[in-house]
């Protein structure tokens, strides 16, 4: 056996458990009994530890050494590169803090489902401050092996190559431009009519079978996947078996169909990530800001958009035997893209979303830097939403309570949201220039244009690219956020 060929054995394996993993992680939030937390705990551990392991073994440099001399095609360069990559990251770190980190990231994140609802930040305090000593651990080994700051190297594991440096001044030419377009959009909205609101209950029930249609719509297999329900809505699981959570409110239909539009954004892409590259390295997901590009791409770009809404109006007033004025098109629009001062990231409107980022953004790097104490973060998030959002949160339960993302380990994460954002707005512009009747088809209800080309310039390229490259193949150009401040000035302004 070739030592290329030992190591696409070798990581074919480690897939295999992460895929394991992913549906037991699903299980956890979504099925598992509060009582198997500690097994949980336990299994996760030994499994996180068994990958880690495949990668992080003392033969691996040899092994890439000798697969580098071997004649390989293209895509095998890419992919030795993708092991090279992760190769770096396991080597980085022992397997004991391994271990430590999935246990601990297991236990916060069940103090976290019972604090969240209570609003109970001290409750969780403790197990946060435990997990979060960890995560600086892991941060300060992959900071030296990588040759990055701490921040960065939890950045590169989320967005391969990320830098902080770049996102600094991303996020603060869009701090600088959104308070004042805000100010605007705001203005203009006052002088209209308030949209009517839709008159509920919106039973569960319905809204299952109801979102059930329109992940239909969107191209979902439902032989390939499932919806349940969760604290906080998700997509796990493989490509072949993709696992979505959502949750739902009986007083609004809208957040409930239009997070499941958004995680059904993240199934298509794992689901059409290329079959040839299953298992290996090169064939996942290329980094969170374009997988967030894609949920946002079909929330926010298309979901939102007119044409969709023309379709989804009539869907939703069958479903929920509304009639009258407020299942209007013309309403659904005004629903739809309302802009407001909020509290919640999940159910912020593409003009606001951003503030809630930079927040989660400046808060972390803080955190991990230890400039800030964990005690501290709740008067730090109020501050700072006063500070973003012009609104400061009654409660920890609608303020450093509302995200799962700190509580169970994922630090470096949240810059990959607004990244993703921009990058949506790029593509999208760029799949409407080169679908002329991509609008036509999504009023009738049909992705399958918007997909097939997202299919073709995104989610076939997998990692066998840098983000950058997939990007400029797919657009003509780098990330530019001058498309996501057209795209929003033509919706929210023109």
């Amino acid at each position: 056996m070739s030592a290329y060929s030992e190591l696409k054995a070798r990581f074919h394996k480690r897939s295999a458990i992460e895929g394991a993993l992913a549906t037991l992680q699903w299980d956890r939030a979504a099925m598992m009994p509060t009582g198997g937390a500690e097994a949980r705990a336990e299994q996760v551990a030994v499994l996180e530890t068994l990958a880690h392991g495949l990668v992080a073994a003392p033969e691996l440099p040899e092994l890439l050494e000798a697969a580098a001399a071997e004649p390989l095609a293209e895509g095998d360069r890419a992919n030795l590169a993708e092991m090279r990559h992760a190769w770096v990251h396991a080597a980085a770190v022992p397997a004991d803090l391994v271990a430590a980190l999935a246990k601990a990231g297991a236990a916060c994140e069940m103090a976290w489902r019972a604090a969240r609802p209570a609003a109970d930040f001290p409750a969780v305090l403790p197990r946060l401050e435990a997990l979060l000593a960890l995560v600086r651990e892991e941060a300060a080994a992959k900071a030296e092996a990588l040759g990055v700051s701490p921040y960065d190297a939890l950045l590169d594991g989320y967005e391969p190559g990320g830098q902080s440096a770049e996102i600094d001044a991303i996020f603060a030419d869009l701090a600088a431009f959104l308070p004042g377009f805000l100010d605007d959009v705001l203005a203009r909205q006052a002088a209209r009519p308030e949209p009517l609101p839709l008159p509920g209950p919106f039973p569960a029930a319905t809204q299952r079978a109801m979102v059930r249609r329109v992940m239909t719509a969107m191209g979902f297999d439902f032989a390939h996947g499932r919806l349940d329900e969760s604290a906080h809505p998700f997509c796990g699981g493989i490509a072949d078996d993709v696992r979505l959570t959502t949750r739902y409110d009986e007083a609004d239909a809208f957040s409930g169909v239009f997070g499941v539009i958004h995680e059904t954004g993240h199934a298509l892409y794992e689901r059409g990530l290329p079959e040839a590259w299953r298992g290996q390295p090169a064939g996942q997901a290329r980094g969170m800001s374009l997988h967030e590009s894609q949920s946002l791409s079909m929330e926010m770009q298309a979901g939102r958009g007119r044409a969709f809404l023309s379709w989804l109006a009539p869907v939703l007033a069958e479903a929920f035997g509304g009639t009258g004025p407020a299942w209007s098109v013309e309403n659904f629009v005004a629903l739809a893209q309302r802009v407001e001062r909020g509290f919640i990231r999940v159910e912020a409107d593409e003009v606001t979303y951003p503030a809630h980022v930079i927040l989660r953004y400046r808060l972390e790097r803080a955190m991990v830097a230890g400039d800030l104490p964990l005690a501290d973060l709740p008067e730090a998030w109020n501050a700072g939403m006063r500070d973003l959002l012009g609104v400061v949160p009654p409660d920890d339960r609608l303020g450093c309570l509302q995200d799962i993302h700190w509580y169970d380990g994922a630090w470096g994460y949240f810059p990959t949201y607004t990244l993703g954002a921009m990058t949506a707005a790029q593509l999208f512009a760029a799949a409407r220039a080169a679908v002329p009747d991509l609008e036509a088809a999504l009023a009738r209800g049909d992705f399958s244009p918007l997909l097939g080309w997202m299919r073709a310039n995104v989610h076939a390229r997998a990692s066998l690219l840098p983000t950058a490259e997939i990007l400029r193949r797919a657009t003509g150009k780098p990330l530019d956020a001058q498309a996501f401040k057209a795209h929003l000035t033509a919706r929210y302004l023109a």
